[in-house]
């Protein structure tokens, strides 16, 4: 392994001999108060709490009072006792390099896959500012995604976020993975947030394998870590995919989930004092979440793009609670799994009729555009006349645009979890010969 040693020399320049320390005074809500360290402690800054007995316990700075310091702790403040002392760290650089690719770490820059690694050259803010909106550039070109439902019906265009809404077990971190797998884009940037343990390391795997892992950076918090460490994941992850976008690379951004970070941040707010308002969630979370899309999109000129695709999970299919509903108004388009089309094996288990593309009508060409057309108004005619024929009330010719509609409708099923290797066109070119066929002889003129 080669060792880059200005890196090296850095890592060593930023350790610290000395530490300060203060001492408990209380425990209250969750919150361990520490005296001593409010002239030196900052939001963010790590405290290691010597127990007397048991193991040592983390936790990070929550609030900083005149005289007291709130620790939220990483697990239950069992044990703790009035006078323990507590060792202040301050807050990691977090500094990405080019050298992660490949690797899997935490949201402080720690590697998680065996190995050692080096943090990069320039710390950077994992909670910066969006390029500014008049300095961003527009929406790139369309891009493959290695899917025939989101080439065509779908299109995703480079520096687009799309939402993808789903519950459990419908097949979202399947999808994710097939896009970190086959979509167009120089690296892949992937934060799972609050995963399980065992998920992530089949991910990394299986899923994704040597060959996916070639252009891709993991970051992960599972979920048996700490709120803070759940949420910072997010910003972490995000800092990663603008390192490679201010080089001018396109990158493609996949978290899963932001509902997960949602709930990490309500435990914190939670434990910070703040009243919860939105069905739970507390007032602050919208601008968190608008906040973290917004680093998303377009980069300035000279730089490149950052694609992200926001997954979000939805329980009991109720696109209206708050973390949805939030990201439905943020984003450049949804994309929502149904889990009465996964149910009967179809993958990916998209709902066209319910997901849209912002990028439309601009992403396709005229021609396409029409094909889009006229594949929604025959989904919109089947699914609304879907009770009657399945009950066995359909009588053909009564209706001619239902006639084709009921004639297409297991070819464009098909068509849907159709994988496309071979590009955007090619897509096209199938779903334009669906049509055709479903027009038959003197049927009028195809798209």
């Amino acid at each position: 392994m080669t060792i880059d040693l200005k890196l090296l020399g850095e890592s060593f320049a930023d350790a610290e001999l000395a530490r300060p320390v203060g001492r408990v005074v209380g425990v209250r809500g969750g919150a361990v108060q520490i005296a001593g360290l409010a002239d030196v402690a900052h939001i963010g800054d790590h405290l290691a709490l010597r127990r007397r007995p048991g193991p040592e316990l983390a936790g990070e700075v929550l609030q900083i009072d005149q005289d007291i310091v709130y620790m939220l702790p990483d697990s239950a403040a069992d044990g703790v006792a009035i006078g323990d002392r507590a060792i202040l760290y301050p807050m990691p650089a977090f500094a990405p390099g080019d050298h992660w690719v490949g690797r899997v770490v935490d949201p402080y820059g720690a590697p998680l896959d065996g190995k050692p690694l080096l943090r990069g050259s320039d710390a950077r803010n994992i909670m910066a500012a969006p390029p500014p909106a008049v300095d961003r550039l527009p929406l790139g070109a369309r891009v493959g995604t290695g899917l025939s439902v989101l080439n065509t019906m779908l299109p995703i265009v480079e520096g687009q976020r799309v939402g993808l809404f789903a519950g459990s077990g419908v097949g979202k971190s399947r999808l994710l993975a097939q896009l970190a797998c086959h979509m167009a884009s120089d690296i892949v940037v992937i934060a799972l947030i609050g995963e399980r343990g065992r998920e992530v390391n089949d991910f990394v795997d299986r899923v994704l394998g040597p060959e996916g892992m070639k252009r891709a950076v993991v970051v992960a918090a599972t979920s048996d870590q700490s709120a803070l460490t759940r949420r910072r994941c997010a910003w972490a992850a995000m800092s990663v995919a603008e390192h490679f976008r201010d080089q001018g690379r396109n990158v493609l951004f996949l978290a899963d989930s932001v509902t997960r970070f949602a709930e990490a941040h309500r435990e914190i707010a939670v434990a910070g004092g703040e009243a919860p308002a939105l069905r739970g969630f507390p007032p602050s979370v919208t601008p968190l979440i608008t906040a973290l899309c917004e680093r998303a999109g377009p980069g300035k000129l000279g730089q490149g793009h950052i694609t992200a695709v926001f997954s979000v999970l939805v329980a009991g299919s109720d696109m209206d609670e708050p973390v949805a509903d939030i990201m439905r108004g943020v984003l450049d388009g949804h994309i929502v799994l149904n889990r009465e089309i996964a149910e009967r094996g179809r993958f990916p288990a998209i709902d066209v009729g319910k997901s849209v593309s912002r990028s439309l009508p601009d992403a396709a060409s005229e021609a396409e555009n029409e094909i889009i057309g006229e594949v929604r108004k025959l989904l919109g005619t089947y699914e609304q006349s879907e009770v009657m024929i399945k009950a066995g009330l359909y009588a053909e010719g009564a209706d001619p645009v239902l006639d084709q509609a009921v004639k297409v409708w297991p070819e464009l099923d098909a068509f849907f979890a159709k994988p496309e290797p071979d590009g955007v066109r090619n897509s096209f070119d199938r779903l334009g010969l669906i049509l055709r066929r479903a027009q038959g002889p003197g049927g009028g003129r195809a798209p």
